[in-house]
C-alpha cells in the first residue's frame, strides 16, 4: 500500500523520530503517492518529486517553525505539507482538494507566507532573519531560529531574487539559501547566468567565476540532492550557522514518474511538460483557451517572420501554456526569445526592441503582468513604444488566491497612453494583433486573449454576433484604432446591455431571458464594446436618448474597472446638463477580493454574473423609476 510510512507521519516531530535507515523508505512512500496523487489530480508533480530527499532532510535537521522555511513559488511544497500533518490530503483520494497548491498561513503555522509568484523567497527571508536578529538573534528572544530560503534555479532568473542575494551578503547573520538546481525553468533555463551554474555542477562547486561569492556570500555544493543521507549530513553542517550561505543542490526534476507518466509526455529530468502535469483523465479534453487562441496567434505572427526581422515574440517562462508551442520555438529562432522568469525584463526589453524600430509581442499571463506595473507605466507607455501585450488568463477563475487575473482590467485600463482592447472572437482576436503589430499602430496595446466563454461560444457555433465585425482584418491598415467605437451587435430599446470581452456571451443571454419573458418582453441593445481604455462617448449618449437602462458587463473586479468609468459618465453628463436624459446605470462584475479555488460557477453566483442575476437587477432598474425621470442612478 502506497504510504504506510508517510501515514504515520503527523508533524515534523515523527520524522525526527524515525530511525536514519527509515528516511530512505519514508521517501519512496512520498515519491509513490505523488506519482499517484498527479494521475488522479494533477499538479506540479515534477517539481516535487525532485525535491523529496531534500524536503525530508530538511524537516529531519530543523526545527519548524521555529526555525522558518520559505519556500519559493512554494509550487514545490506538497512534500512540505506531506511533513506537516496534512499527508492525508494526498494519501485519500476523497481529501485531495483539502490543501492548495501552494503554502499558505492558513492552513499550517509551518506555512510562512502565501506565495505563487517567482523569486521572492530570499527577500522574505532576509525579512525574516532581520527582525530576529534586532530582537536577540538566534538565541534571543525572538521565537525564531534559522531562517532558509528555498528556491530553483529557474526562479535566479528573477530579478528580486538577485536583490535578495545582494541585500542577504550585506545583512549577515544566519540564513541558509537553499538552491534546488535541476537544470530547468519550467521550459530550458535562459540566461548568461546559467553557464556558470553548469561550470559549477561539472566541477562539483568549484568553478570560478562562482555568482554567489560574487556576491559575497559562503557557498557549498551537494552533487547527488536526491540522497538522503548526504542531504542530512550537510544541512546539520550548516544549520545554526552565524552568517549568510548558498547550499547549492543538484536535483533530478520529476524522480520516479512510471510508465504510465511517459505515455502522457513526462518523464525525469529536462521535461517541460513535468512541470505542471493534468490528471490522466484530462488527456483527450480539447485545449483550453489560452493554448487555442495563443497558438492561433502564433501562426499568424510566424507567417510574417520572413519578410519582418523586427516581428519578436517575447515570453518571460510559461510558454507552453500559453500556447506557445516547442515546435514554433524553434521554427521562430531568434524572433522568439524566452527572457526567464524575468517580467519587469521582458517589459523594458519590449520596449526598447520597439524603439529601434521593432514589433515585439509580450505574451504572458495577467496575473504575471502585475509584477511589470511600473515598466508598463514608465518604459513602455510613458515612451510611447509599440508594444503589444498579449494578456493571457483574464477575468475570474477557480484558481488560487496567488494567479487570480481578475485585476488586470483596473490596472492596464488606467495607465495613460495603453490601448486596451478585448474581442470577442478568434477572427477579432487576430484583427486587434495584426492591427497593434502593424505600421498604422505607433503605441503600445494590451490584448484580452479570449478566455473559456469565448472558445465555448464559437465552438457551439454560437458567436454569430461576430459575423460581421467592424475592424475586422480589411480595417488594420486604418491611422486611428479601429475599435474606438463601440459595436452594436443587437438593436433594441428600453434596456442596453454592454458585455466587456468574455463577458460579452453573458450579456447575450441576459438578453435572451429579457426578450422571451412571457408577461413583460423586452428587445434588449447588446453591445460589444472592444475597448476598455476609453469610452465612447458618442454611443453612450446615443443609447442615452431612447434607453432606461445601461447595464455594464466585465470579467473583473468592478472597482476602478470599466463599468464605474460609464457609471461615472453619465453622472457627469446629467451635473453639466440637467436637461439630457441619463439612464439607470447597473454595473455587473467582480467583488475587489483574492478568492482561492472557488469554482467559476459559483463566483458568478457570489457577484450577480448569470443571466437570471442580471434580468432581476433589469427589472427591478426598470421599476424604480419612469421614462420621465432624470438623473443617473447607479446601481452596483
Amino acid at each position: 500500500m502506497n504510504g504506510e510510512l508517510l501515514g504515520r507521519i503527523g508533524s515534523p516531530a515523527d520524522v525526527k523520530a524515525l530511525d536514519p535507515a527509515e528516511l530512505p523508505q519514508l521517501c519512496a512512500d512520498i515519491r509513490s503517492t505523488l506519482v499517484a496523487y498527479g494521475k488522479a489530480h494533477g499538479g506540479h508533480i515534477g517539481s516535487n518529486l525532485g525535491v523529496v530527499e531534500l524536503t525530508v532532510a530538511i524537516h529531519r535537521v530543523f526545527d519548524s517553525p521555529r526555525d522558518r522555511i520559505v519556500f519559493d513559488v512554494s509550487h514545490q511544497s506538497y512534500v512540505h505539507k506531506m511533513l506537516t500533518g496534512r499527508a492525508h490530503a494526498y494519501l485519500d483520494p476523497d481529501r485531495y482538494d483539502e490543501v492548495t497548491g501552494f503554502t499558505n498561513p492558513e492552513e499550517s503555522e509551518h506555512d510562512q507566507f502565501v506565495l505563487g509568484h517567482t523569486g521572492t523567497s530570499i527577500s522574505l527571508a532576509c525579512g525574516l532573519a532581520k527582525t530576529r536578529d534586532m530582537m536577540g538573534g538566534l538565541d534571543g528572544g525572538s521565537g525564531i531560529g534559522n531562517v532558509i530560503a528555498v528556491i530553483g534555479d529557474g526562479s535566479l532568473s528573477s530579478a528580486i531574487a538577485f536583490e535578495g542575494l545582494n541585500n542577504a551578503a550585506a545583512q549577515g547573520g544566519n540564513l541558509i539559501v537553499i538552491v534546488n538546481d535541476n537544470e530547468m525553468s519550467i521550459a530550458e533555463d535562459f540566461g548568461g547566468m546559467y553557464g556558470p551554474l553548469a561550470r559549477l555542477r561539472e566541477s562539483g562547486g568549484t568553478a570560478e567565476p562562482n555568482l554567489f561569492h560574487a556576491f559575497g556570500l559562503d557557498y557549498r555544493y551537494v552533487e547527488d540532492g536526491n540522497n538522503v543521507a548526504a542531504l542530512v549530513e550537510t544541512l546539520e553542517q550548516v544549520k545554526d550557522i552565524d552568517h549568510p550561505i548558498v547550499l547549492h543542490v543538484h536535483t533530478l526534476k520529476g524522480l520516479g514518474l512510471d510508465a504510465e507518466d511517459a505515455a502522457a509526455g513526462l518523464v525525469e529530468g529536462r521535461c517541460e511538460a513535468n512541470h505542471w502535469q493534468d490528471p490522466l483523465s484530462a488527456a483527450d479534453r480539447l485545449p483550453g483557451a489560452r493554448k487555442h487562441y495563443g497558438e492561433m496567434a502564433m501562426r499568424a505572427l510566424e507567417e510574417r517572420f520572413a519578410t519582418e526581422p523586427g516581428l519578436v515574440v517575447i515570453s518571460p517562462a510559461t510558454p507552453g501554456s500559453n500556447g506557445i508551442t516547442r515546435a514554433f520555438r524553434e521554427r521562430a529562432g531568434s524572433q522568439y526569445v524566452d527572457t526567464g522568469i524575468a517580467e519587469e525584463h521582458a517589459a523594458a526589453f519590449a520596449s526598447g526592441i520597439a524603439k529601434a524600430g521593432g514589433r515585439p509581442v509580450l505574451a504572458t499571463s495577467a496575473t504575471f503582468f502585475q509584477r511589470t506595473f511600473d515598466q508598463l507605466q514608465q518604459e513602455v507607455s510613458l515612451n510611447r513604444t509599440p508594444v503589444t501585450l498579449l494578456v493571457f488568463g483574464a477575468g475570474i477563475s477557480g484558481t488560487d488566491n496567488t494567479h487570480s487575473g481578475a485585476f488586470d482590467i483596473a490596472m492596464m485600463a488606467n495607465i495613460p497612453g495603453l490601448t486596451c482592447l478585448a474581442p470577442t472572437s478568434g477572427a477579432d482576436f487576430l484583427a486587434m494583433l495584426a492591427w497593434s503589430t502593424g505600421a498604422a499602430n505607433h503605441g503600445p496595446v494590451a490584448i484580452r486573449v479570449p478566455g473559456e466563454a469565448i472558445l465555448l461560444a464559437e465552438r457551439a457555433g454560437g458567436a454569430a454576433w461576430n459575423d460581421a465585425v467592424a475592424g475586422s482584418a480589411s480595417a488594420v491598415g486604418a491611422a486611428e484604432c479601429p475599435w474606438d467605437r463601440y459595436r452594436i451587435a443587437r438593436r433594441g430599446n428600453t434596456v442596453a446591455l454592454l458585455g466587456l470581452g468574455d463577458a460579452f456571451p453573458l450579456a447575450v443571454d441576459a438578453a435572451g431571458l429579457l426578450a422571451s419573458d412571457g408577461t413583460n418582453p423586452v428587445t434588449a441593445t447588446v453591445v460589444d464594446p472592444r475597448r476598455y481604455d476609453a469610452l465612447d462617448r458618442s454611443t453612450l449618449d446615443t443609447l442615452a436618448a431612447d434607453h432606461r437602462v445601461v447595464v455594464t458587463v466585465e470579467d473583473g473586479q468592478l472597482e476602478g474597472g470599466w463599468g464605474e468609468k460609464i457609471t461615472a459618465y453619465y453622472a457627469d453628463r446629467a451635473a453639466t446638463d440637467g436637461t439630457r436624459h441619463s439612464p439607470v446605470v447597473v454595473n455587473v462584475g467582480a467583488g475587489k477580493e483574492f478568492t482561492d479555488r472557488v469554482p467559476v460557477a459559483e463566483l458568478r453566483e457570489r457577484y450577480g454574473m448569470t443571466p437570471e442575476r442580471i434580468t432581476a437587477r433589469v427589472r427591478a432598474a426598470l421599476a424604480q423609476r419612469s421614462p420621465e425621470t432624470q438623473g443617473t442612478q447607479p446601481s452596483t
